[in-house]
């Protein structure tokens, strides 16, 4: 079972998230699973893959918000650098950022 203390190892801002859950630990840490639904991250990689700056950048903006809200950080910065890249529509490496993106949601995974 994930831990508090796994995910402080991991880089999570676990105080940060918990505060938005009104320090409900079991209501946190029920929440981490959602963040991590492949079918968001496919959404994205389908949008990326044919070029669809402003699905994608949906896309991007969805996942931004829930990771942000549950302060997941490794995951969240990648996130949140495509989603500004998306969102002034600039040519960038989105699919190495989301490789990025989808090693760290892998190894937060892996801790479940």
């Amino acid at each position: 079972m994930l831990t508090i203390e796994q995910l402080e190892g991991f880089g999570v801002n676990t105080k940060e998230g918990l505060e938005r859950c009104l320090n409900d630990e079991g209501f946190y840490l029920g929440l981490i699973p959602s963040a991590l639904d492949r079918s968001v991250y496919d959404g994205l990689e389908k949008a990326i893959r044919e070029h669809d700056l402003e699905a994608a950048f949906e896309a991007a903006h969805a996942l931004k918000g829930v990771l942000g809200n549950l302060a997941l950080t490794p995951i969240y910065e990648p996130v949140s650098e495509m989603t500004e890249l998306l969102r002034s529509k600039e040519e960038a490496d989105y699919e190495g950022l989301f490789k990025t993106i989808c090693e760290k949601r892998d190894a937060l995974a892996a801790m479940l």
